[in-house]
């Protein structure tokens, strides 16, 4: 695959994750895309492979901490959140243990 067709990719990416992340946010969503936009536009215009494989690192980076690591809050009252963690940030709770147990 081509550079060109990488960093479309990226861009795309980055788009549905914004979806995925601040759905039911207005706000968010268009601050969000707005920010993609002005990024990839102001480097539109470099060549350099290596500065492109930089930028597009940082894009990467990006979009997998807003997919692990955002999650919405909603005001119900005057001092509470209520959050809503999406289904992908769920995990399994696994209890910890002081003394580990030895295999047989």
């Amino acid at each position: 695959m081509g550079q060109a067709a990488k960093v479309l990719q990226l861009f795309k990416t980055l788009h549905r994750t914004r979806q995925q992340v601040f759905k039911n946010d207005p706000r968010a969503l268009e601050a969000a895309r707005i920010k993609i936009n002005e990024e990839f536009k102001s480097n539109k215009s470099e060549t350099s492979p290596k500065k492109i494989e930089e930028l597009m690192k940082i894009g990467s980076d990006v979009e997998l901490l807003l997919r692990t690591s955002v999650i919405q809050g909603i005001h119900t009252d005057h001092n509470t959140l209520k959050l809503v963690p999406r289904k992908d940030l769920l995990l399994e709770n696994v209890p910890y243990c002081d003394a580990p147990t030895q295999k047989q």
